[in-house]
């Protein structure tokens, strides 16, 4: 498949805010984010944790990982014997999932970072897995093939990548064009866009092992690739 992103993202809107815009944004709504997401995308990201599926002595990656819960799940599953790695953007974020893990006996088994997941500090090969969830639509198109570069980098072979993400995959219907028209137009109240998800993560060079297309009020697509 073309590496070209435009060849694998026809359509996409481009992402209007800087980093700092986003980080700022996600400071601020960092203690209210789950009143504002967490019923919606809980459902959602639970069934991208089932196509994962880690395993006990696991080494696995969340990027974004938000308010925490996930990083929860992943920390019980992998056990004594694994490790959780966590990326996020957002300072606001890293303190309330500190909190949160400290609360749940485990942060002996995750290890945190505050940084942006085009470079991650983690060797070549060392992670058993990649998990994302509502993180990956905030990359602008053109840093897509950058990120995903990234990932299959840490990635061992054949390592487990899932990606739960809006797309523009399925029915479009009026509720994904108020959702479009609304980015476009006030980027600071709707800073991230649909994207097609399979498309660049194929492009990217992984294998596609499963794609669901869900829905909330808009699709979800959630898909479970392997590196090579």
């Amino acid at each position: 498949m073309s590496s070209d992103v435009n060849d694998y993202e026809p359509g996409v809107l481009r992402i209007f805010q800087s980093k700092g815009e986003t980080k700022a944004y996600y400071n601020k709504i960092a203690k209210v984010y789950d009143l504002l997401a967490e019923r919606s995308e809980q459902p959602m990201r639970e069934k991208g944790l089932q196509k994962l599926a880690p395993r006990p002595g696991e080494h696995i990656l969340e990027v974004g990982f938000g308010t925490g819960h996930s990083l929860v799940e992943l920390a019980r599953a992998v056990g004594p014997t694994g490790k959780i790695f966590g990326v996020d953007i957002s300072e606001e974020m890293v303190t309330l999932t500190s909190e949160l893990l400290q609360r749940e006996g485990l942060s002996d088994r995750v290890e945190l970072i505050c940084g942006d997941a085009e470079t991650l500090p983690y060797d070549d090969n060392s992670l058993d897995g990649v998990f994302t969830s509502f993180t990956f639509e905030l990359f602008d198109t053109p840093e897509i093939p950058q990120v995903l570069a990234e990932w299959k980098r840490v990635l061992k072979p054949r390592g487990r990548l899932v990606v739960v993400a809006l797309s523009k995959e399925g029915k479009q219907g009026i509720t994904m064009k108020a959702y479009e028209w609304t980015h476009k137009h006030f980027p600071n109240l709707m800073d991230c866009r649909p994207v097609f998800v399979r498309r660049a993560i194929e492009a990217a060079g992984f294998e596609i092992r499963q794609v669901d297309l869900e829905h909330m009020w808009v699709v979800v697509e959630i898909v479970l690739a392997v590196k090579p």
